[in-house]
């Protein structure tokens, strides 16, 4: 599978399809050890060199599992992502309880918003106690919308010492939205950013700012939720989809369909077409996809790897459903 190296830190090698290991937290159903390992070993037979993770997935299941899962390949041979910003205490009395934020596992530990600089360092710290292993590559802030000076002001100056000290390779953002992404890009010292759900082929409002800026000043942009959380997964948007984790209202329901029914008289299906829309643009480095079975990776790569003719975008901007541009 091809790489492509992150334009500001040269050294730092993306393939161009990366792993989310969002579901080996337990996101949504539980999975057994077996069943995520078998999909990271499915995505490394297929060449994928990319791994993202945090401590917000499964309160530290992802990264544990994720750890395990590559403890045993060759360090250099592949680039491990993780976050700060959420703090993992322990809470004895939360412990009988299930998870509130979507994940199937034991709330025994609680989520403390941090982007100071000791909560940068204890984070990175846990993150590599969990994972196992001696590095990890890239290091994303994540999800600091209401943290905008400390992560600014704190976060990020510590994350450019850590690199400077070689102990990260990159740093940057991870959010749900392109606004603020487009601030850190303009006003921080970054490398790259990961931008979940803001740019789709149901929402394209990052090519307005976050892609413009991200192209000008050489950051490397990530693109996460090219599903919008389930409601471009399917060829046929059902009417239980899921849109930014919550159930889809309906007129995005129906512009999905819309567009998935312009993909098949193109000889597509919508899911290949939101994988293709995204990795068309320059701008656009890498895209992550959350897989957690080895099904699901062999489906994501045949998706990834599905001939999806140039025909489809101006006819989708005919009709109003995506901006032009691409």
């Amino acid at each position: 599978m091809k790489t492509v190296a992150v334009q500001r830190r040269p050294e730092v090698h993306l393939t161009e399809l990366g792993f989310g290991a969002s579901q080996g937290g337990n996101m949504y159903r539980v999975r057994s050890d077996e069943e995520f390992a078998a999909a990271v070993d499915t995505a490394w037979d297929a060449g994928i060199r990319y791994f993202d993770t945090a401590p917000h997935y499964g309160l530290g299941l992802s990264e544990r599992r994720l750890g395990a899962a590559l403890r045993s390949r060759p360090r250099d041979d592949f680039v491990l992502s993780t976050k700060v910003g959420r703090l993992l205490v322990p809470s004895a009395d939360t412990a009988h309880l299930t998870d509130t934020e979507g994940f199937e596992v034991p709330a025994d530990h609680r989520r403390v918003w941090d982007f100071s600089r000791d909560g940068v360092l204890r984070s990175l710290e846990s993150s590599l106690e969990r994972t196992g292993l001696d590095r990890i590559d890239v290091v994303y802030l994540h999800d600091p919308d209401e943290h905008w000076q400390q992560a600014a002001t704190e976060a990020i100056p510590a994350l450019v010492e850590l690199r400077a000290q070689g102990v990260i390779r990159a740093i940057g953002a991870g959010m749900n939205q392109s606004p603020m992404l487009t601030r850190f890009v303009q006003e921080t010292d970054i490398d790259l950013v990961m931008c979940a759900g803001r740019f789709t082929l149901l929402e394209q409002g990052a090519l307005d700012d976050l892609l413009p800026a991200a192209e000008a000043r050489g950051v490397a942009v990530v693109i996460a939720g090219v599903y919008n959380s389930g409601l471009l997964a399917r060829d046929w948007p059902s009417a239980n989809a899921t849109y930014n984790y919550q159930q889809a209202p309906t007129d995005l329901l129906d512009r999905a369909t819309r567009i998935a029914r312009i993909c098949q008289s193109h000889g597509t299906t919508l899911p290949e077409a939101a994988l293709a829309y995204v990795r068309a643009h320059p701008a656009v480095t890498c895209t992550v996809v959350g897989m957690g079975t080895a099904t699901q990776v062999r489906q994501t790569l045949q998706r990834a790897g599905a001939d999806v003719p140039a025909a489809l975008w101006p006819a989708l901007a005919a009709a109003g459903l995506i901006k032009t541009g691409i």
